[in-house]
């Protein structure tokens, strides 16, 4: 068996707002054959997808329209796609950001319906820091993660349509929604870094590979 046919290869989406060193160095730890990408075209070839992300939902999605119709394409066709951070919220429909920050309405990729709100005021925004992840529905990401502590920065969480799209959730003023995931369970997003999480993260990330391998 050659190298390519034991190794998922991940392809990380390069839209100018991803932490890219760090996700690419945390998913060749946990085993992967990585190649950041800047070309929609190349996703066809991938056993797995990543859409990391920092910033602003409205500026996400407008950096990341190249790719938007093969993320949609790749995820109807059962490959795994997993968003991180804001790449997660883009997986949604839309998000108060866009309108909080007088943009209008900025649609996201729809694939898990649902919006992201914002934290209330009565706790310190963005959230930063360490947190407890407590999951409520079985995914092949969360396996031996229940009450481990994730890295988290952000402002906003995501709201799914259907609480049956919660895989975990934390505790920040309010239980929202730190991973989701579709029915199928092949796109699915961490609101936290999980190449930020220590042994965690990596626990994730190699569930996320061993994913991508069974899927092929």
């Amino acid at each position: 068996m050659s190298t390519r046919q034991m190794t998922a290869h991940i392809s990380v989406v390069d839209y100018g707002l991803g932490n890219l060193r760090s996700v690419t160095r945390g998913l060749e730890r946990a085993g992967a054959s990585v190649e950041i990408t800047t070309d929609p075209t190349t996703l066809d070839d991938a056993d797995g997808i990543v859409l990391p992300g920092v910033g602003a939902f409205s500026e996400g999605m407008e950096n990341a329209g190249p790719f938007r119709e093969l993320l949609v394409e790749q995820a109807d066709a059962g490959t795994p796609l997993f968003g991180i951070c804001l790449g997660m919220q883009m997986l949604l429909t839309t998000s108060e950001e866009a309108e909080h920050a007088g943009e209008g309405e900025t649609e996201g990729l729809d694939l898990i319906p649902g919006s992201n709100r914002r934290f209330p005021d009565d706790v310190k925004v963005p959230q930063m820091g360490w947190n407890r992840l407590s999951v409520v529905r079985d995914h092949p990401l969360v396996e031996g993660v229940d009450g481990e502590y994730a890295y988290f920065v952000h402002s906003y969480y995501a709201q799914p349509t259907d609480d049956g799209a919660v895989v975990a959730t934390t505790d920040y003023g309010l239980d929202f929604a730190s991973i989701v995931a579709n029915d199928a369970g092949t796109v699915f997003g961490t609101q936290f870094h999980p190449e930020k999480s220590g042994e965690t993260g990596l626990r994730i990330l190699r569930n996320f590979v061993e994913l991508c391998r069974d899927q092929r």
